[in-house]
């Protein structure tokens, strides 16, 4: 950790402690889950009282997220939809974190209205709920009415959530700092990964860009019959409340307890997911939670969308890279996966290639004799996420949420439908993907597109050029190397030569009988001590790195 933390580091010194408390409890209790110490494994509990100890790693890591409060557990929703960074089975033990928080008190909902919107509670609505409808980890929602007979939802803000959230991303930027350093916990990425929800996070905070998401929807959406986009009231908007349309419907987690004589199941879940495809491979644009508390079913048959806090946009780059991996497992063409895998992805550097085309080969073998109807594309994603993790490559942050989206939509239908496969929605897909790709107004965009890059080429490139050679000319020309593994070895050399120097050093010492004790010099034989023990330190950390008297 930088030296510039400090102050930060004493500013929030009350909240530093509390989460590192709760962080040694549950490191302590993961520590002792591998040890059968029955009475000191009870001593650690969460504050429902359940035994930490007694859980597995994913379970407490949730749990220990849980207990920092909203901001944790947003960093835990949000690498939810990495499971190529996390690895699967967090990934989905994180998709179980609620925000329970409480609500505010009425005093303080008005507090936040008047200071955003300059205007009271009473002035701007005929009426409005003192009790909330729902309270997540940034804001709660009313229900109320305007002046004008409108029925709509208020989402207010948390009051001082936004000092919380500043003094916990000050914390999560240090702890990421230190947890770099430690090589179990290196390959999640702290430090991207802090800087990514830092980023998304600032973003959710700003309820002026969730009603511009409802408004570009809105836009893009209008002429659709099949979805329903609440409608954002902008006069009665600000950075903390956000006013909308009230939607009245039934949320699909309720949908299991309708009759199944009164509504076909199946057809919604199908036309739910089709509605999504649509977003993804004809817009580019869509909604980027689809659990089924989002999701409602309206009175006319529309679906209806809700919470447009995460949204996320494809430009026609990424949807190819997208498109490309979904026909390589569509069509189990293992050597396409593989190239797009390496295209898209961060590869590290000595990536076993081989190793690599070998599990995706086997993993596309493995679902190519199932048929559309079983298969199952959220298990086959999930996957592809382990082997990619394995091999260390990190996806595109907007890639990872789409194939995470839909992980979470072929689930959520499957708890409409136990049978549904996404595979067999997306099937049809493969030929409407083919044509978009060969679309003439598709083709000239990426033609443009590709001139536009060839121009820009040309004129760097001979600028570049001359600019090379005026610096070899004047002989300011400059190679800098970068030399990988060479400073343990100069470390070495330097230890081996004053290790020799302090024993040659203390022989003479000693020869000479400089400042003796009973004919033995005190100084030669420290310092002659001494160099033995460097000497065989030395020789162990040769010994350990393995190239003592190997040949290359």
């Amino acid at each position: 950790m930088r030296i510039r933390a400090i102050p930060q580091i004493y500013r929030n010194m009350n909240r530093w402690g509390e989460i590192l408390s709760i962080l040694s409890k549950y490191g302590l209790a993961d520590w002792l889950s591998r040890f059968e110490f029955g009475l000191a494994k009870s001593l650690f509990k969460n504050r429902n009282g359940q035994v930490l100890a007694e859980e597995n790693r994913e379970t407490r890591i949730r749990l220990a997220l849980e207990e920092l409060g909203p901001t944790f557990i947003k960093l835990g929703q949000i690498m939810s939809t990495r499971p190529d960074v996390v690895g699967g089975d967090l990934a989905t033990e994180l998709e179980k974190l609620q925000a329970n928080v409480p609500a505010d008190d009425f005093d303080l909902v008005e507090e936040v209205i008047q200071e955003e919107l300059g205007h009271s509670v009473d002035e701007v609505f005929e009426e409005f709920s003192r009790k909330p409808v729902a309270s997540a980890s940034i804001g709660q929602v009313h229900r109320a009415r305007l002046k004008t007979g409108e029925e709509v939802a208020v989402k207010v803000q948390h009051h001082l959530i936004q000092d919380q959230v500043r003094v916990d991303l000050d914390i999560l930027t240090g702890l990421a700092q230190l947890a770099e350093r430690l090589p179990e916990l290196r390959p999640y990425q702290p430090q991207t990964t802090v800087a990514e929800f830092q980023r998304v996070l600032r973003r959710e905070l700003d309820f002026t860009r969730e009603r511009r998401h409802l408004e570009q929807f809105a836009l893009a959406f209008e002429e659709s019959d099949q979805i329903k986009v609440p409608r954002a009231y902008p006069e009665f908007s600000a950075t903390r409340v956000l006013v909308m349309e009230w939607l009245e419907g039934t949320p699909f987690s309720n949908l299991s307890s309708i009759d199944p004589l009164e509504i076909d199941l199946r057809a919604i879940a199908q036309h739910g997911a089709e509605i999504y495809l649509e977003m993804i491979f004809r817009h580019g644009l869509y909604h980027a939670d689809p659990h089924p508390g989002n999701l409602l079913l309206m009175d006319d048959g529309t679906i209806g969308l809700l919470d447009f806090g995460m949204v996320a946009r494809l430009d026609e780059s990424l949807r190819e890279d997208i498109e490309d991996l979904l026909l390589a497992i569509i069509e189990q063409d293992a050597h396409r996966l593989v190239s797009v895998v390496i295209r898209v992805g961060a590869v590290p550097t000595g990536l076993d290639e081989t190793g690599l085309a070998l599990d995706l080969s086997d993993f596309v073998a493995h679902y190519a004799y199932q048929s559309v109807e079983q298969f199952e594309l959220a298990a086959a994603l999930t996957e592809m996420f382990d082997i990619i993790r394995r091999y260390e490559i990190v996806l595109p942050s907007s890639m990872a949420l789409l194939l995470k989206v839909l992980v979470m939509l072929e689930g959520t239908a499957q708890k409409l439908e136990p049978c549904f496969s996404l595979m067999e929605v997306l099937k049809p897909y493969q030929s409407k993907i083919v044509a978009q790709r060969l679309a003439p107004s598709r083709q000239f965009r990426k033609a443009r597109r590709l001139a536009y890059e060839m121009q820009q080429l040309a004129e760097v490139v001979p600028r570049r050029l001359r600019d090379i050679l005026q610096q070899v000319q004047s002989g300011r020309f400059d190679v800098h190397l970068d030399h990988r593994g060479l400073e343990p070895s100069v470390n070495r050399l330097v230890l081996g030569m004053l290790t020799s120097s302090l024993f040659i050093g203390s022989v003479l010492l000693v020869t000479n009988q400089v400042w003796p004790f009973r004919g033995v010099s005190i100084p030669g034989t420290l310092g002659g001590a001494l160099s033995v023990a460097l000497g065989l330190r030395l020789l162990r950390a040769i010994s350990k790195s393995g190239h003592l008297d190997r040949r290359q």
